[in-house]
């Protein structure tokens, strides 16, 4: 019937309507008419609801529909786009005011769209990206595959704080000063004395654990089965040669160590091998406790210094090869009934660390390491040291070597092969270092000039891309770093822009470790995840809230984002899976049997209930206050995060939501909510907002199920505007899958511009479009959108442009 029509109305009509053919979806809408179609042109639609309010005399939000040629979208494309988006948001007609029907918003908005991609394929527009800085993130990975150096960038680098909406490798944010400059030349001089080995770039580092962690378990996959409390951190070894390493245990509020009054065994490790075990505590140091002779007052002073000072000898004096290795203290854990048979919890006590208390269980304070000791000089180095790809035999070998050394780092660092000024340059710098210390002290000024360069700090571009350029932007994206000697090479040689090569680069690199940066920088900041470190829920409210449980809900997320990436499923799959990543800490809080231990595995729900995203304890903790639930926060971040629906700011003067029974006030949210909503100011963004909210009402404000709140059930039945409702979880989780191409598209927008380390403008829509038509046909997986990104003209437009580089 539907193809009869459309025949028939073609050979009938034609003539009159050959300019608006082309506003026709690809194919029709399930349930509709051809006749249907042509009634739903963008100009009769616009005519019927929009002009009435965004016209010359309204002015309505700026924008002015009755002055525009909505035939002719390239007058004014921006205003077409911004149009497109509130109507797939169905956000405009507002509501209360006539709207079309599903039907007709899906035909205007597939004719605008095509008009819109047509006029882009026309007119490509790659758009600019300014001046990039790399951030605190991006300058430790790259001193990591440069040199070898696994660095702290929060203790050397100043914070890089980016836009709520946007990314901290934005362009636009990562500004510079004279300070930050200061800053990263600071931090050049100390990397470099630190990879060459000298000893004055390696000062004691302390490595500490939060006074709020609870140590009553094994506290990491890093340190061995059976242990209890402690951590195990990676350190830098600048050279071969004596070290100490020196542990301080845990103290509360008057400096007493906690859990002195028993015995306990610590082991101080070396990548994974025992150096030395220690025993503390009761009378591992041959004197008796306060308790044996009731009224001994010299035995109690003794008792009083011990549990001052029981950790002044927990330290080890040891020869290390140079490197990266791991270093770890833990005790030993002692179960009261053999091992196997599950344990009663331990006293939890309430801020343990902030009151009277030191009994208990010990735990690990700070690991402090310290070395090399005696070495008052780099005349002698370490075999293996990154830095020194050559060693010269003789003073005649030395500048050769050095010429070597440097222009190999320098080629790294700057992402592009140097050319003959620079290494004269870099050369200037050594021979003014071998003239005070010889030849180490020469390579560690030249490659503390490379560190300190803009063209290793800043990425400039080409207006328009080179290879070079493009390899720059492949490694910053996926990595976070910078490009390695495969993808330089390509580059150099002029080939990695060819399509198959490209897409051959992009998978090797999607395999490989680093790739891990997407769960760790994009996803995180993505889903506002970032600010989990920083939550304080109301101690009175939720006292199991601890260190512990704040680092499991950020495991559990970053697992179940790596296991996507890794197994390359469809991004729909973050909200849609049927799993997650537990370990007992976090178990235990989702009421989830039968997972003991600290180690995390996957654990499968067919309740509907827990699994992706949505179960999440740290969104959902992010999205509540810290007394209560919210389901306007979380209703915002739904609309923000998942459905590319941004909430405007609220109105000035809106009055706050009333404590629960405060002056006559109904107890429950859902209540409260429903009499602030009435307010016509607030209506039209919380009757969007609040529906997806309360779908969630049923975790808590730390994620805990619960079916009771403020003394009643817990109503999760929910509806929007256009009449859709659901109940609950399985309901919004449905919800958002059958929203699926709103969900990619929010997605695909996120990763385009974290991407290209810009926020997104009116042109890059259609690429936005573009990628996922192509990624479609393969499910939206994570690979093909990555891929269609890489491929598409705002990242990388493919033309090359040959001329010679200067340093920037």
């Amino acid at each position: 019937m539907h193809n009869s029509l459309r025949n028939l109305s073609l050979a009938v009509i034609a003539p009159l309507v050959t300019t608006v053919l082309w506003w026709l979806p690809a194919r029709p809408v399930q349930g509709s008419s051809t006749l249907q179609y042509f009634a739903s042109t963008p100009a009769a639609v616009i005519n019927k609801y929009c002009v009435t309010c965004h016209n010359q005399r309204q002015k309505t939000a700026g924008l002015m529909l009755d002055s525009m040629d909505v035939a002719n979208v390239g007058d004014n494309p921006a205003a077409w786009e911004k149009v497109v988006r509130k109507l797939r948001g169905r956000e405009m007609p507002p509501p209360g005011a006539a709207r079309p029907d599903e039907v007709t918003y899906v035909a205007v908005i597939s004719g605008l769209e095509k008009a819109l991609d047509k006029l882009a394929e026309s007119r490509p527009n790659p758009g600019r990206v300014a001046v990039h800085r790399l951030n605190r993130t991006e300058y430790a990975n790259a001193v990591r595959d440069l040199l070898g150096i696994e660095i702290d960038g929060q203790s050397i680098l100043s914070g890089d704080i980016p836009d709520r909406q946007s990314f901290d490798n934005m362009a636009s944010v990562l500004s510079v000063s004279p300070a930050l400059l200061e800053n990263y030349l600071s931090a050049a001089r100390s990397v470099s004395r630190l990879a060459v080995g000298d000893p004055k770039g390696h000062p004691p580092a302390t490595y500490k654990i939060a006074a709020n962690w609870t140590q009553d378990d094994r506290m990491s996959e890093d340190l061995p089965f059976g242990s209890q409390g402690g951590l195990a951190v990676r350190h830098y070894f600048p050279r071969d040669g004596q070290y100490k390493i020196k542990v301080r245990l845990r103290r509360q509020l008057y400096d007493y160590i906690i859990g002195m009054g028993e015995p306990h065994q610590i082991d101080i490790r070396l990548d994974g091998v025992r150096i030395k075990r220690f025993t503390i505590g009761g009378e591992a140091k041959g004197m008796t406790t306060p308790e044996t002779f009731p009224g001994d007052t010299q035995g109690d002073l003794e008792w009083e210094v011990y549990m001052h000072n029981a950790d002044d000898g927990l330290e080890v004096l040891i020869p290390v090869k140079a490197g990266t290795r791991e270093v770890a203290a833990s005790f030993v854990s002692s179960f009261w009934e053999p091992e196997g048979i599950v344990q009663p919890p331990q006293i939890e006590s309430f801020a343990r660390t902030d009151n009277e208390v030191y009994f208990g269980n010990p735990g690990v304070g700070t690991v402090s390491i310290d070395g090399p000791i005696g070495v008052t000089d780099t005349k002698e180095l370490p075999p293996g040291t990154k830095v020194f790809s050559c060693w010269p035999n003789n003073a005649g070998a030395e500048e050769p070597c050095a010429r070597k050394i440097l222009s190999s780092l320098a080629t790294r660092a700057y992402r592009r092969p140097v050319n003959p000024e620079e290494v004269r340059t870099l050369l200037d710098f050594y021979h003014e270092g071998h003239a005070e210390a010889g030849f180490v002290s020469g390579i560690q000024l030249g490659l503390e000039r490379i560190l300190a360069a803009p063209s290793f700090l800043f990425r400039v571009e080409h207006e328009r891309i080179d290879d070079l350029d493009l390899a720059s932007r492949l490694s910053f994206f996926l990595w976070s770093s910078i490009p390695d000697r495969e993808l330089l090479d390509l580059a150099t040689h002029g080939k990695l822009h060819e399509p198959a090569m490209l897409e051959a680069q992009v998978r090797r690199m999607l395999n490989d470790s680093r790739s891990s940066s997407l769960v760790e920088n994009f996803a995180k900041q993505w889903l506002k995840l970032d600010v989990l470190s920083g939550v304080a829920p109301d101690i009175y409210e939720y006292s199991e809230f601890d260190e512990n449980l704040r680092a499991a809900m950020q495991d559990e997320t970053r697992l179940l984002i790596s296991s996507q990436l890794t197994e390359d499923r469809s991004v729909i799959d973050l909200i849609s899976a049927n799993y997650t990543y537990l370990n007992e800490r976090l178990a235990q809080h989702y009421g989830v049997p039968n997972v003991y231990g600290s180690h995390f595995r996957r654990v499968t729900f067919e309740d509907g209930i827990r699994g992706g995203l949505l179960g999440q304890g740290s969104i959902l903790t992010v999205t509540s206050y810290p007394n209560r639930t919210s389901p306007v926060l979380r209703g915002k971040w739904l609309l923000e995060a998942l459905l590319g629906s941004p909430i405007p700011p609220p109105p000035p003067n809106v009055p706050a939501l009333k404590e629960g029974g405060a002056d006559g006030q109904p107890r429950s949210v859902r209540e409260r909510m429903e009499l602030h909503r009435k307010n016509p100011v607030c209506a039209g963004c919380h009757q969007r907002m609040d529906p997806l909210g309360f779908a969630l009402e049923n975790f808590d404000a730390l994620g805990k199920w619960r079916t009771v709140s403020d003394g009643a059930p817990v109503d999760a039945r929910a509806a929007l505007p256009d009449g859709s409702q659901f109940e609950g979880v399985p309901g919004l989780r449905k919800l958002l899958v059958g929203h699926r191409e709103d969900f990619v598209r929010t997605f695909t927008e996120k990763l385009l511009a974290y991407a290209l380390g810009r926020g997104l403008e009116s042109y890059d829509y259609p690429a936005v479009r573009n990628v996922m038509r192509k990624a479609s046909a393969n499910d939206y997986r994570w690979s093909a959108i990555i891929v269609g990104i890489v491929e598409s003209v705002p990242f990388s437009v493919n033309t090359a442009n040959k001329s010679a580089r200067g340093e920037q």
